[in-house]
């Protein structure tokens, strides 16, 4: 058994080949002629690449077996697009078409569904803010890719952010030789803080110090949102004695709150 065999696809990864870069060449060369069997050869040498793709992706609860063939398809994708004549290293053209692959399969399989006229919609936005950056080399605005669509700004926004991967609360975004910081660390929770759950500790402490009636009237004023009148008539006192006995309790709370 090989050490760090890892099997996806019934393929094991430890003994994946890996062509060197004037065999890249010489593969490419002759997948551009129509040799099946070189481009048969060009695929599985860069097998190794979809590989290291696909980790990335490896924290959103997809089977690897499923990824991989995804990333094979934007590998396959990646060669028939290629251009020679661009003076560029293959991988560096196929990576971002293998994320791309992938990326699209986790918005079409996500649990957060979007409808297929806004997937649209975001993806003929993505491809005109490629052809600006293209033309102008250099990022496109909102409005511009909404003007290259005949779209208003809102519809290109509300497209993309439709497409866009939820991160998990566990995603981490630092790591310094030490414990790793993730995303929830970062994010605020104003209902749920410290500081508010120090204060329903000491109301609740305020509220056991006041006697059964004030309790209750407090209880009904303040946490069921009734009125004195509705307090009133729940309890069977008048609405003036309802105010005297709040104003009474609060007072009183406030020597321990």
């Amino acid at each position: 058994m090989s050490i760090n065999k890892v099997e996806i696809c019934g393929v094991d990864t430890s003994k994946l080949p890996v062509l060197s870069g004037k065999r890249m060449q010489e593969l490419l060369l002759e997948v551009k002629n129509g040799n099946t069997a070189a481009r048969e050869e060009f695929i599985r040498g860069n097998l190794r690449l979809v590989l290291s793709v696909i980790q990335r992706f490896s924290n959103r609860g997809e089977l690897m077996d499923d990824l991989f063939q995804v990333g094979c398809i934007g590998l396959i994708k990646a060669l028939d697009n290629f251009d020679l004549s661009h003076n560029v290293r293959f991988s560096t053209y196929a990576v971002p078409m293998i994320i791309g692959e992938v990326r699209r399969h986790l918005r079409d399989n996500s649990t957060i569904r979007v409808s297929r006229s806004l997937r649209d919609t975001a993806y003929k936005a993505l491809q005109a803010r490629n052809r600006l950056m293209e033309q102008n080399s250099r990022e496109p605005t909102i409005s511009e890719i909404a003007k290259e669509l005949s779209m208003t700004d809102e519809e290109v926004v509300y497209a993309l952010d439709a497409i866009q991967d939820p991160i998990s609360l566990f995603e981490p975004i630092y790591h310094d030789d030490g414990d790793a910081i993730f995303v929830m660390d970062q994010v605020s929770d104003d209902k749920n803080r410290d500081d508010n759950w120090l204060d329903t500790i000491t109301l609740s402490d305020g509220m056991e110090r006041l006697n059964e009636r004030e309790q209750r009237i407090l209880t009904l004023r303040f946490f069921e949102g009734k009125t004195q009148m509705e307090v009133a008539g729940e309890i069977g006192i008048s609405q003036a004695q309802v105010s005297r006995l709040e104003k009474s309790a609060l007072k009183h709370m406030k020597k321990f709150v």
